[in-house]
């Protein structure tokens, strides 16, 4: 999933400080404090401390940074500087405080302002009483007009050996931002385990990092707060951009990150929108690195001018549409605007960014389509009834298909709204494309499979069909497992909402026998493959991998304090993913959005995906989990998984649970050195305040009875656990 390839760039544990880490020419800062030895530095009861200090500068300045950089170098030299001060593990017993050390400031920072190395070192000095203790914190007050990013401070010379400070995260100025930033020691403590000089500040940075729901937020802000999506649409620009809000009781859907915008003018319940270029609010340290967004910006700028293409070239043409196959054919072998001679024309009215001239050859990655690896050898593959099968375990989504357990299939949906709930699929239709079996033998010896886009598709097809260009059916399609072990397509069932006894909602197609009924075929299958990949893109990609996933980093940041060993696992992985998702409300799932342009459900694919929210549930969500839900595995636990494929060759399967076994090897055994017990977890307050936030605020889960929406009941971590 994309997901995957967003979040697992980082180590599980810590940020790389190498070169290949993900921050690279970045404007960041690694500051060492080195503690000189207290026995060659003692006097009058202080010990003094020197640091050091790194700066990570930007591959572009635009000129007010490079202004502000030279007037941070200047007022340095005046005292508005870097200050940060140690904070011990222990109590003042005269302030009933964390011990202090004096405060120390950063040395040199306007003679190194101009270095252009990838980290520039710089020093401090501190002076703490000798019985100071074990320092537990540090807080950092930038009194610079610019921010900086601080990677990590080491302090050298104690006892116990040096101290690690991991901070990674954006240091804004005093002016905008008035309180001191707290970095915690890198040792990961359970709450109830937290030294008595750092259960104050754990819990007042957590307090600082929820708000307190109010207000616009600025760009700078590191707040983590829960909002509807109530910003996909814009009726301020017409009727035809209103969206419905997604979340609550009406349209049940997860929480995105608040950004506090105000009102439409013409809807008071929709948040107005930031268009591109200018950037949604993601709190700061969410906010892409600048060669991550370089990275990214091209890939989306390639996908935006794919997205234009086949209209770039109707619009050359006088018949507006594709002639015949060579035309798309041209998408890979040459480019439409090359082909055209058009390219120079049309790149330059395009807004295209400065970064694509460090592409040498975007002329031919940007305005050609790659070639699939199947058409490279044989281009009418996509025709055939075993690559449409293949497609269905090995494709771009595998992860629609159910093994059948009972036919004719059966719709969930109300009789009296969408009419009768049989399938209209018959077993004399199928029976001569399974080699000789009946189908109940089929069926028992695991045979039969299917793809169901059923009940997703059909309480939205009037709508969806009365969109200009737009045609769609609810779409079944059964497999049948041949003794060779490939897939066949042996019948497809079209639905249309049902209309009386005497309408033809329903009508199946079976493998063609003539040239009508080849095309016919082959219109079916193009029907299912649309369905296809609109499911795949809208529930499981979006809705399962980025939409419900955002709730719970919101939760974490919240609940979680840095110092939680479950952060510490987390963190790295929940990198970015806040920001790509903004990005996606902005360009990709808004009102007139890529996924509306492209996909065949139009303006209504949000509200498909949260029609498929509303089955959503937790416990499922594990890969064994999901093959057994699914049918495409049953539970064995003489198998390295716990699960045995019912399907041999399902490549999904099969590789993905080697990898699900290497992650939850890792986590449980990260989870089970904090938590050799369950009651550890019970007593872990945080943790328990994650997961139920999570579940009963971030997520607000409903869930369907009597074909109504009800509040599921409060939920904690401890109904979980085993007994």
């Amino acid at each position: 999933m994309a997901l995957a390839k967003e979040i697992m760039g980082c180590s599980m544990m810590g940020y790389k400080s190498s070169s290949s880490s993900p921050f690279l020419n970045q404007n960041k800062f690694l500051i060492r404090p080195n503690l000189v030895n207290p026995s060659r530095r003692r006097r009058d009861n202080l010990v003094h401390l020197r640091k050091a200090k790194k700066v990570r500068n930007k591959i572009k300045e635009d000129f007010k940074e490079a202004i502000a950089k030279h007037l941070d170098a200047f007022t340095d030299k005046i005292g508005r500087n870097v200050a940060l001060e140690l904070l011990s593990t222990e109590i003042d017993p005269r302030t009933k405080a964390p011990k202090k050390s004096r405060e120390g400031v950063l040395k040199d920072w306007s003679k190194k302002s101009n270095l252009k190395a990838e980290r520039v070192n710089y020093t401090a000095e501190f002076e703490v009483d000798s019985n100071f203790g074990v320092p537990g914190a540090i807080t950092v007050t930038n009194k610079h007009q610019n921010e900086f990013f601080l990677e990590t401070i080491t302090l050298e010379g104690f006892a116990c050996g040096p101290l690690h400070f991991p901070c990674n995260s954006w240091m804004q100025a005093k002016k905008d931002h008035p309180e001191k930033r707290i970095v915690f020691y890198n040792k990961p403590y359970l709450p109830n385990q937290t030294p008595e000089g750092l259960k104050a500040l754990r819990q007042k940075e957590l307090k600082n990092l929820r708000g307190d729901g109010s207000g616009v937020r600025k760009l700078s802000d590191r707040i983590y707060d829960y909002a509807l999506y109530n910003d996909l649409g814009n009726p301020d620009k017409g009727i035809d951009f209103t969206r419905p809000t997604l979340g609550g009781k009406k349209i049940p859907y997860p929480r995105r990150c608040r950004t506090g915008r105000l009102p439409t003018d013409t809807d008071m319940q929709a948040e107005s929108r930031v268009e591109k270029p200018l950037p949604t609010y993601v709190p700061r340290d969410e906010q892409f690195e600048e060669s991550k967004m370089d990275t990214f910006s091209f890939g989306r700028l390639k996908g935006v001018l794919h997205n234009l293409l086949p209209s770039l070239m109707s619009s050359f043409k006088a018949d507006k549409d594709f002639r015949g196959f060579a035309d798309i054919d041209s998408l890979y072998s040459e480019g439409i605007l090359l082909k055209l001679g058009l390219q120079d024309e049309i790149l330059k009215k395009l807004p295209l960014p400065n970064m694509v001239s460090k592409f040498q050859d975007y002329n031919q990655g940007i305005l050609k389509y790659d070639i699939p690896q199947i058409l490279s050898k044989d281009k009418f593959s996509w025709l055939r009834d075993d690559e449409f099968a293949r497609q269905a375990v090995a494709g771009v989504n595998p992860l629609s298909i159910e093994r059948l357990e009972a036919f004719p299939p059966v719709s969930k949906l109300d009789p009296e709204v969408y009419g009768p709930l049989e399938s209209a699929l018959k077993e004399e239709q199928i029976l001569p494309h399974l080699f000789g079996m009946t189908v109940q033998q089929a069926l028992d010896a695991n045979r039969l499979y299917i793809v169901d886009y059923h009940d997703i598709y059909l309480p939205f097809l009037d709508r969806i069909n009365a969109l200009d260009g737009r045609k769609s059916y609810a779409t079944r399609t059964i497999f049948f497992l041949t003794p060779n072990g490939t897939l066949n397509p042996v019948a497809i069932e079209l639905s249309l909402p049902y209309a009386g006894q005497s309408s033809r909602a329903k009508r199946v197609l079976t493998p063609p026998v003539d040239a009508t009924t080849t095309w016919l075929w082959r219109l079916a299958k193009a029907h299912v493959c649309a369905n296809d990949a609109g499911v795949h893109q809208l529930v499981h990609h979006w809705l399962r991998t980025h939409a419900t996933l955002e709730p719970f980093i919101l939760a974490a940041h919240r609940q979680l304090s840095a110092m939680h060993p479950i952060y510490k696992l987390l963190d790295p992985h929940m990198r970015y993913t806040l920001e790509i998702n903004g990005l996606a409300r902005q360009s990709l799932i808004n009102a007139d959005g890529v996924i509306e342009a492209c996909f065949t459900p139009g303006r209504y694919a949000m509200e498909i995906s949260a029609a498929a929210y509303k089955g959503w549930r937790f416990d499922t969500q594990s890969l064994p989990a999901d093959l057994i839900r699914r049918g495409m595995a049953v539970p064995d636990p003489t198998q390295p998984h716990g699960v045995k494929l019912v399907l041999e060759d399902y490549p999904y399967g099969s590789d993905g649970l080697l990898i699900w076994g290497a992650i939850e090897n890792y986590v449980r055994t990260c989870v089970h050195h904090y938590y050799p017990d369950s009651s550890l977890i019970r007593s872990d307050r945080e943790l328990q305040d994650w997961y139920s936030e999570s579940i009963n605020v971030a997520m607000l889960i409903f869930a369907t009875k009597h074909g109504g929406l009800h509040s599921q009941p409060q939920m904690t971590l401890s109904q979980f656990l085993p007994h």
